[in-house]
């Protein structure tokens, strides 16, 4: 199977990297459009205040005059209710962009998921995609919708403030100014620093959700095996190279932004030294100093401001290198572009093209193995006849599963083809296929929800009376109406709240209710008690009936009544036949049956 690494990133700034996250700007377009207005509107009107208070000190201060105070405090308070207006406009739309944007990825990862093919989850940890749906997507439209309203405005500000000092005094605006080049060159040396921690932090993220998963699903080995304190000693390692790598990374933004203030005060300085002196000789007004010394300490405000969200573009770009890698990967199974265009694909479905699936199944010359792994199977040749029930034994890691797999084209194979009905099932659709499919697996998984809604999971429109009869057939219905809330019941996290067996037979009817064609059981009776498996091995002889079923089982009791039993050892079949025909042969498969028979006696024995 493979390992799953995750890749490593070393781009400054990535730009098509932004182009693709901008594409979720598309639909917000209006809305971003009419933020950066109200934006540039906040930062005209900020240009504005130091204006006024030129006009006042020229005309009232320094004068000793009120003639026209009125007007120019009523035009002060106008200004004052129009910047009131712009924050509360510009922060219900930004905090909007924010949520929908959130949402729009998340959709977009948890959509491509649904994509994905069985090999992706086989080698990527829970936690690492955990991480990328809730704190990175969080992260990026936070970043997104509020880091706009940041740019926008700091950008709009320096530049009317600079237009506003180049018009009022030229020379004194360009040797205040002089300190900006030296903060370019600042930026572009701590953005290398910043990004690199950012994205340790990112990484170290991901293993700290894949274990706080693993700690919780865990619980119970944990505790049964008494590993609490080295549970706890690896999850500390992690968290203190998650804590180094932001410490790094804070203390690397925590110099950034002492510096541009350092900066910024030596801009001040310079206005306030050869401002002071234009004022001794009269070439500037009292009024034009004010303003000049109020634009140089805002002029850095926004520099400050832009400085932070500067360095959160590292964090998020970090954030969104991880989200793109999930979103962007290809899935190891598709459907040809003819096929998609014919049945539908994986989430919009053709139904009425599709074939009916009658349950013919045959393996021609089927070669396969997992990515960078040796071959499982070698020429493999099988064919099922449809409603046959085939069995599979054989030892772990012989090929078992890896045949069922390749039946459902869970994966498919690197060479020969499968047939269905005597069609390569490369020629029709994954849905088709899998729409068709009833899987029940050794260890049963339920969703947090009631039993009903358990029971129609795979078919949603189903009646009460439908579900009623599902359950009888796999003999669930006797436990389920037992319970204080009958079908309403809730079965709690994972089916907590019911026995192993108990999950097992509503797994059984739910897939029973999607009435498919080919069916699977997945050592479905070999984690239950022996009353149970004699409900399950009853539902079995019902269910299977006219459809073409295999059955991988540990227990030869559950495959006796099997049309044919194959025994698979190192991806082949060396014996095939009923139950009574291999008791003949005399080979692995009686030896396996003679043993557990005799175990099975001495427990009996030992219970009476």
């Amino acid at each position: 199977m493979d390992v799953f690494k995750e890749q490593e990133y070393d781009k400054r700034f990535d730009v098509s990297l932004w182009k693709k996250l901008l594409q979720f700007c598309k639909p917000y377009k209006r809305r971003l459009v009419i933020l950066g207005l109200f934006m540039i509107g906040l930062a005209g009107v900020d240009v504005i205040f130091p204006l006024m208070s030129k006009y006042a000190v020229d005309n009232f201060v320094i004068p000793g005059k009120t003639d026209g105070i009125l007007l120019f405090g009523m035009i002060y308070f106008l200004l004052i209710a129009v910047q009131a207006a712009n924050i509360f406009f510009f922060i219900d739309i930004a905090g909007k962009i924010e949520m929908y944007l959130t949402y729009d990825i998340r959709k977009e990862g948890f959509q491509h998921l649904q994509e994905l093919s069985f090999n992706y989850y086989d080698k990527t940890p829970v936690g690492w995609l955990m991480a990328r749906m809730t704190s990175d997507s969080q992260r990026l439209g936070s970043f997104i919708s509020w880091g706009i309203v940041d740019l926008v405005w700091g950008f709009s500000y320096m530049i009317m403030i600079s237009i506003t000092m180049l018009i009022l005094n030229w020379k004194l605006a360009l040797i205040t100014l002089t300190v900006v080049p030296v903060l370019v060159v600042l930026s572009l040396y701590f953005q290398k620093k910043i990004l690199k921690a950012y994205r340790k932090v990112r990484k170290t993220n991901s293993k700290i959700t894949g274990s706080f998963n693993e700690g919780i699903a865990g619980a119970k080995t944990t505790k049964t095996l008494v590993r609490e304190e080295e549970n706890l000693q690896e999850f500390q390692v992690n968290t203190s190279e998650m804590y180094r790598s932001s410490v790094k990374a804070a203390i690397f933004s925590s110099l950034y932004l002492p510096a541009v203030l350092t900066l910024g005060s030596i801009g001040t300085g310079l206005a306030l030294w050869f401002g002071g002196e234009g004022v001794m000789i009269q070439a500037i007004s009292y009024g034009t100093l004010v303003a000049f010394i109020s634009y140089t300490v805002q002029f850095f405000e926004p520099m400050r401001e832009l400085a932070r969200v500067f360095a959160e573009l590292q964090n998020a770009q970090a954030s969104a290198e991880r989200i793109f890698s999930m979103i962007e990967e290809e899935p190891q199974i598709i459907d040809k572009s003819e096929v998609i265009r014919k049945f539908g694909d994986i989430l919009i479905s053709k139904e009425e093209n599709w074939p009916k699936i009658n349950g013919n199944i045959s393996f021609e010359d089927v070669t396969f193995g997992y990515k960078d792994g040796e071959k499982v199977l070698k020429d493999f040749n099988l064919d099922i006849k449809a409603g046959e029930t085939i069995a599979l034994v054989g030892e772990t890691g012989s090929g078992k599963s890896t045949i069922v797999n390749l039946a459902c084209r869970f994966y498919e194979p690197t060479k020969g083809k499968i047939k269905i009905d005597d069609e390569d099932y490369r020629s029709r659709s994954m849905l088709w296929l899998q729409s068709n499919l009833g899987y029940v697996l050794q260890t049963p998984h339920l969703f947090s929800g009631s039993i009903k809604e358990n029971i129609t999971y795979g078919r949603l429109d189903a009646t009460d009376d439908e579900i009623i009869v599902a359950a009888k057939l796999v003999n669930a219905h006797e436990f389920i109406s037992k319970m204080d809330r009958g079908y309403d019941s809730e079965v709690g996290e994972g089916g907590a709240k019911l026995s192993t067996g108990e999950k097992q037979l509503i797994s059984f009817a739910r897939a029973i209710l999607a009435d498919p064609r080919i069916f699977i059981l997945d050592e479905a009776t070999s984690s239950v008690d022996t009353e149970t498996e004699q409900l399950i091995q009853e539902a079995i002889h019902t269910v299977l009936e006219n459809r073409t079923s295999f059955i991988i089982a540990h227990r030869l009791s559950t495959i006796r009544s099997a049309d044919r039993i194959l025994v698979i050892q190192k991806g082949k079949i060396t014996e095939q036949g009923d139950h009574h025909e291999l008791l003949k042969q005399k080979g692995y498969y009686y030896r396996l049956y003679t043993n557990q028979f005799m175990e099975e006696q001495e427990a009996m024995l030992l219970n009476a």
